[in-house]
């Protein structure tokens, strides 16, 4: 009986090998008419044999169920996976044979090329079906109903990149869904989906037993519903780039079992709930791109689970927590655009999982904590913040895995550590523009460093370049410019850098030689794309680049080249930006036709080149052939450039009427002609184009005739600048339709007009420059002041405006009365604007989206062999030295201090009065002196009276005073002593008495500063307080002196003579008219500074003599 149980149990796993052997063999032997519906189905099927890797491989003689891809139980077919197997041409119901596998559960036919292909309609014949995916297949139109009566399903992926190719409308999402109550898993990327939030929202919370949710790109819009915290298994929730347009609901936290939520450029809104960053399982967390959502980071609890935080391009503020250690998993940290400010925690150095760190473009001050705990850390970026302090070897010690530092545009001083360039997986070493200084020294094993990307312009640098710097051999990026690095750089020491594309050694106090031995050898440098070399003392071209077919970028501005610009320059196919502005050129060398350039960024500005401006660049965004000498302008120059956005062609000698063609620049946002000889009328096109138009700049010419009236209703202008002209007329009417309008002068022409108080409805209106023209009348408006809350430069010196100052008028300019220091978070700047009217674009696949669409296309097929980094690098360069490509700075000519003034760039901080040379009368109103932040104020000649009041005092940061010409009286007040930024002051010429103020102030103005005012005394006139002051009347004699007849009788000839003529003036109107006619004509004809001025009182019109306004 022992032996019979021990035979058993020897037999007995045999009989279940045996068993298996024969069950598999029964399982994977595949039936007959499956393999026969296979067969069928390879052969109405179109691939590519040689990308293939399962269809190829299906052998007639071999068992179906062994075949790649297919997957059997009992013979039958269960599974069937042909994604990726580049299947093309169209699969429609006609082709059956897929339907006659019956058992199928799994289908998946994702990443092929099913073009002009519906989604089948028959699928719902696989009754049994649970797993389908059709993502990224290349079906078209709208998905069929019958996919709803798959009622097995746990998993459906139907999304696809190419957007809504695939459309859900009829049915729509409920009627596709409302079957799939056992679904599990639902991608529709891309899926172009007809449905509100409440719509969409309520569909999915009916399925119970969803676990991911992935919905990125559907055209999703409206609030998400409350319902789908219904979802308690819910693990994914992905909704990305849709249209969502709420604020996120605090519902979500519900959702106890999430890992991920997926938000990212929804155009959410609101405050984001903090509590979402406590839920107990989140693990990824995603609201990047949703510029107008709001929130700030939670103290975080112990073991915390988030492994991911993408919070970048969104206003999420306040400190980052000293808790933030706690988030242990944390591998991913993404701040970067948004507003955190503070100093970054010291516990950083505890989060040891971290990967990935990217706080750019915040607000953080203070020292930079070290990452040496972060063993895995591979890329850290905080450029463009206010981090401060020293940069030490310590704070990167033992990172072997770091593979991008990026510190730029912050605060960093001391010198460079040179062990940051020997870190074993460096590739990207960027610290341009902080505070760097001191001698760079060299560093060991150059030759087998990793390092790709090495960017320390914008520092101050010294001494000779390291030579280990050229013996860095995979170098592709070097970029020194703007420091203060000397001694002589030869190119030649660069030959060994054959990776190298992009070299920028501008703006430093070496000399670069670019003599390059063996010049015949075209492949000295055969990647080199991008070329800078400004401000490098360069005499001539460099020879070499004629034969560097691949250059892209190239800026030789600010050398010493003169002459001839060479034909080939032209030439280079993909040449993208040429910069050779501020050097001695003088003409082009010719032919220019059969001449296709492509360049997009082209500027000659500040040269001495004659002649024609050539306009074979077809392509060009960006055009400047400013302060040169060209002197005339084809007739037809303005229809050869399409794309243009900018174009100056100030400060050069064109003459004759401005050409019409301009107007059909369509895409052009600034025009400036400024500085030329143009004459005759403004062409009316030109204001049309008003709707486009940011910059129209006419100053400094010879235009005549009147503004036309015809500023479009949708105008965008910011800045119109028609200073210094014989313009005449009136303020058009339409003017106001300019509502962003920033910057407005007028000044120096021959308009007559009363004060423009219908301006009054441009609220952005900052600087308004009316000067010399013949304004006038008062300057009360009625119902029209309000709304100039931001003007900070008032200038309407020199017209024949009279009256009182009008309180209403000075109350509404709010800018006026905080000072700029007192204001809170504000910061010293220009005024500028943003010709894209884009000021969120941070690279340069976002600019492409500003760019014409036509032009787009051609301009990513210049640059597509450029790596991106590489291309974005530039574009952040242009960024933060701007170049003028991007903003355009305001500036306007005004006279402070007693001389005129170019204000080249206008300070946001920046505040004037000008009201001199006018007809104003009264005394000074308290309002006046509430406007605390004003820089600079001007009265004079003027028919002001009263007091100075002691409320001047207010005034603390004034620099400039002008009160004289008036018929102020009194004591000057002590509080104008205390004014301790009063650079320029001028009470001359009023009425003024007693002692002048003592203050260090004060006595440091000349005497001219107070001459005029008889009764004033003290330094730093010579006329002494302890003096009697002597009166200004005649006082009678009481020594009792004797009368000279001889000189009495000589003055009463005198007199009785000029009765004789003065008599009849004073007794007969006709004579006296007549003769005061005269004498005015005589005095006008011999002193040019004098004009006529006509005046208007009790119906009729008088002519009068008066200055004429400077």
């Amino acid at each position: 009986m022992r032996f019979i149980l021990i035979l058993w149990i020897f037999l007995l796993p045999f009989c279940f090998i045996n068993l298996s052997i024969n069950v598999l063999f029964v399982s994977s032997h595949c039936l007959s008419h499956q393999k026969s519906a296979l067969l069928h189905l390879r052969r109405n099927l179109i691939f590519n044999s040689s990308e293939s890797k399962k269809l190829v491989r299906w052998n007639q003689s071999h068992d179906c169920c062994l075949w790649n891809g297919v997957t059997c139980d009992k013979g039958h077919v269960i599974a069937l996976d042909l994604s990726g197997e580049t299947i093309s041409g169209v699969l429609d119901s006609s082709n059956n044979s897929i339907f006659n596998l019956q058992f199928l559960q799994n289908l998946n036919l994702a990443y092929n090329k099913f073009h002009n292909s519906i989604v089948l309609s028959k699928l719902h014949k696989l009754k049994i079906l649970r797993y389908l995916n059709l993502s990224n297949a290349g079906f078209e139109g709208q998905i069929p109903v019958e996919i709803s009566h798959l009622t097995k399903l746990t998993f459906l992926d139907l999304s696809t990149s190419s957007l809504h190719t695939l459309k859900l409308e009829e049915p729509n999402v409920t009627m596709l869904l409302q079957k799939l109550t056992k679904l599990q898993e639902l991608y529709l990327d891309g899926v172009k989906v007809f449905s509100q939030g409440k719509e969409w929202g309520q569909a999915l919370s009916t399925l119970q037993n969803l676990q991911i949710v992935s919905m990125s790109f559907c055209n999703l819009f409206g609030p998400i519903d409350f319902s789908i915290a219904k979802l308690q298994s819910l693990l994914v929730l992905r909704l990305n780039d849709n249209n969502i347009e709420s604020s996120v609901p605090k519902a979500l936290v519900g959702l106890s079992n999430l890992t991920t939520l997926q938000l990212r450029n929804c155009n959410l809104s609101g405050v984001f709930p903090e509590q979402i960053f406590q839920m107990p399982s989140l693990q990824v967390l995603d609201v990047s791109d949703n510029l107008d959502l709001q929130g700030s980071l939670p103290n975080f609890q112990h073991h915390g689970f988030l492994q991911s935080l993408n919070l970048s391009h969104t206003k999420f503020s306040g400190k980052l927590p000293s808790s933030i250690h706690n988030l242990s998993k944390l591998s991913a940290l993404d701040l970067s655009s948004s507003n955190f400010n503070g100093t970054l925690p010291c516990s950083f150095s505890k989060l040891t999982s971290l990967v990935y760190l990217d706080l750019s473009f915040n607000n953080f001050t203070g020292p930079l904590p070290p990452f040496n705990l972060s063993k895995s850390l591979s890329y850290l970026s905080l450029n463009h913040n206010y981090l401060k302090g020293e940069v030490s070897s310590v704070h990167f010690t033992g990172l072997e895995n770091l593979v991008t530092i990026d510190l730029a545009g912050n605060l960093f001083n001391g010198r460079v550590p040179s062990s940051l360039f020997t870190l074993p997986s460096l590739r990207d070493l960027i610290l341009s523009n902080n505070r760097f200084e001191g001698v760079l020294d060299e560093f060991p094993n150059a030759s087998s460093s990793p390092l790709e990307i090495l960017d320390m312009s914008g520092n101050n640098l010294q001494g000779p370049v390291p030579v280990s710097i050229f013996d860095l051999r995979r170098l592709s990026l070097l970029q020194l410019s703007s420091n203060k690095f000397n001694g002589t750089i030869h190119l030649d020491m660069m030959r060994s850098l054959e990776n190298l594309g992009t070299l920028d050694l501008s703006g430093n106090n070496f000399l670069v030689d670019t003599t390059l031995v063996n010049t015949h050898n075209l492949s000295s440098f055969p990647k080199l794309n991008n070329f800078m070399l400004a401000s490098c003392k360069l005499k001539e071209f460099p020879v070499f680049l004629r034969n560097q077919s691949n250059l892209l970028w190239l800026d030789l501005s600010n050398n010493q080249i003169q002459g001839t610009i060479p034909n080939w320059i032209w030439r280079f196919e993909f040449m993208v930006f040429l910069n050779l502005s501020n050097n001695f050129l003088t003409d082009m060398e010719g032919p220019f036709h059969n001449i296709t350039s492509n360049m997009f960024l082209l500027d000659l500005h500040s040269n001495q080149i004659k002649g024609h401006p050539p306009i074979f660049p077809k392509f060009v965004i960006y055009l400047d052939y400013s302060s040169n000498r060209f002197s005339s302008i084809a007739p037809d120059f303005g229809n050869h450039l399409p794309f243009t956005y900018f174009l100056s062609l100030a400060n050069n000698s064109f003459h004759g009427k401005i050409h019409e063609s301009l107007c059909n620049m369509s895409a052009l946002r600034v025009l400036d002609l400024a500085d030329n000889s143009f004459s005759e009328s403004i062409p009316e096109c030109l204001t049309r184009m008003s709707d486009t138009l940011r910059v129209l700049k006419l100053a400094g010419n010879s235009l005549e005739g009147q503004i036309p009236n015809t500023f479009s209703t949708s105008c965008a202008l910011r800045f119109l600048d028609l200073n210094e002209n014989f313009l005449g007329g009136t303020v058009p009417e339409s003017l106001p339709n300019c509502q962003k309008l920033q910057v407005l002068n007028l000044g120096n022409n021959h308009l007559t007009d009363r004060f423009p108080c219908f301006l009054g409805n441009v609220s952005t209106l900052r600087v308004m420059i009316l000067r010399s023209n013949k304004f006038y009348g008062t300057l009360e408006c009625s119902n029209s002041i309000g709304k100039w809350e931001k003007v900070q430069i008032v200038d309407l010196a020199s017209n024949n405006l009279s009256g009182t100052l009008p309180v209403a008028l000075l109350q509404s300019w709010k800018t006026l009365v905080i000072p700029y220091e007192d204001k809170s978070g504000s910061e010293f700047g220009q005024l500028s604007f943003d010709f894209y009217d884009n000021n969120h674009i941070v690279d340069f696949k976002n600019a492409l989206s500003t760019v014409n669409k036509d032009l787009a296309p051609k301009l990513a097929e210049l640059i597509e062999l450029e790596p991106p980094f590489v291309i974005n690098h530039l574009w952040s360069d242009i960024e933060a030295n701007d170049f003028g490509r991007r903003s355009y700075l305001d500036s306007v000519t005004i006279v402070i201090k007693g001389r005129q003034l170019q204000l080249v760039k206008i300070l946001t901080a920046f505040t004037s009065l000008d009201f001199s040379s006018n007809h104003f009368e009264g005394s000074i109103p308290k309002e006046l002196m509430s406007l605390k932040a004003l820089r600079a104020l001007n009265l004079s000649q003027n028919a002001f009276s009263g007091h100075v009041p002691s409320s001047i005092g207010n005034l603390k940061y004034l620099e400039s005073l002008d009160l004289s010409n008036n018929s102020f009286g009194g004591h000057i007040p002590t509080e104008l002593a205390s004014l301790s930024f009063l650079e320029f002051l001028n009470l001359s010429y009023n009425h003024l008495t007693g002692q002048i103020p003592t203050g260090t102030q004060i006595q440091s103005f000349e005497a001219d500063s107070f001459k005029g005012n008889k009764a004033l005394c003290g330094p730093p006139l010579t006329q002494n307080c302890s003096l009697p002051i002597p009166s200004s009347k005649k006082t009678q004699s009481n020594d009792g002196s004797s009368i000279d007849w001889n000189f009495l009788s000589a003055e009463l000839g005198f007199t009785f003579g000029l009765g004789i003529i003065i008599f009849p003036l004073i007794f007969c109107q006709q004579w006296r008219l007549k003769c005061s006619k005269h004498a005015d004509y005589i005095l006008w004809k011999i002193i040019p500074q004098l004009d006529f001025v006509y005046e208007h009182r009790g119906g009729k019109t008088y002519r009068s003599l008066r200055w004429k306004p400077f």
